[in-house]
């Protein structure tokens, strides 16, 4: 997941940026230019606000700002009359639930055919990783079941799976809502589940 987050995340964000700002690495950014980023991390979850790992970005976090947790954005949003929207995450993100993949197939074919294609391309890890000697050790899938994304059971998880699953980790509870809804963290470039942060090899981190 580090990996994943410096590559699909961070880069990007810090690409466009600069495009932004008019500085395309690897132009140097004058000291007082910048973007003030805003991410929306609530109090429930204050310890994954992080800073901005450069000059020219600068992470702001107005929820924790207004003191709102997860139950304050949910009942404003509720109010707005958008009270099914989904909490953040990455398309092909490995924590989704069974539930999230179902809604992505069920609602949107084009962005299934996409994470199905993801899920396919990483089986033997990352090409450039390979190339350089750090092969994957086994192979990769983005479901919990590890297998390929088209065959995995999102729709009906039977209950030797389920307990199979939390032998693995331990036998905790939390585990069984984990695999249908997915993990209850949301998810922003700097505070990513499964990654610290990361250097990128454009050297855009400099």
């Amino acid at each position: 997941m580090q990996r994943s987050t410096g590559e699909y995340k961070i880069k990007p964000i810090k690409k466009k940026v600069r495009d932004l700002l008019g500085y395309p690495y690897p132009t140097r950014i004058p000291k007082d230019v910048f973007v003030e980023q805003w991410v929306g991390i609530s109090t429930d979850e204050f310890h994954r606000a992080k800073d901005a790992d450069v000059r020219y970005m600068r992470n702001r976090h107005p929820l924790i700002d207004l003191n709102w947790s997860r139950d304050n954005c949910i009942r404003y949003l509720t109010s707005l009359g958008l009270a099914d929207t989904p909490k953040s995450s990455c398309l092909g993100c490995p924590f989704h639930g069974n539930a999230q993949w179902r809604h992505i197939r069920d609602t949107s074919p084009d962005e299934w055919q996409d994470v199905m294609e993801f899920d396919a391309a990483i089986r033997k890890g990352n090409a450039r990783a390979n190339a350089s000697g750090n092969r994957l050790l086994g192979q990769a899938f983005l479901h919990r079941s590890r297998v390929p994304l088209s065959e995995a059971p999102i729709d009906h998880v039977t209950a030797a799976e389920w307990a199979a699953r939390q032998q693995q980790l331990g036998g905790h509870a939390p585990v069984v809502e984990e695999l249908e809804n997915g993990v209850v963290d949301g998810c922003s470039p700097w505070a990513c589940r499964g990654a610290e942060p990361v250097q990128d090899d454009f050297g855009l981190a400099s």
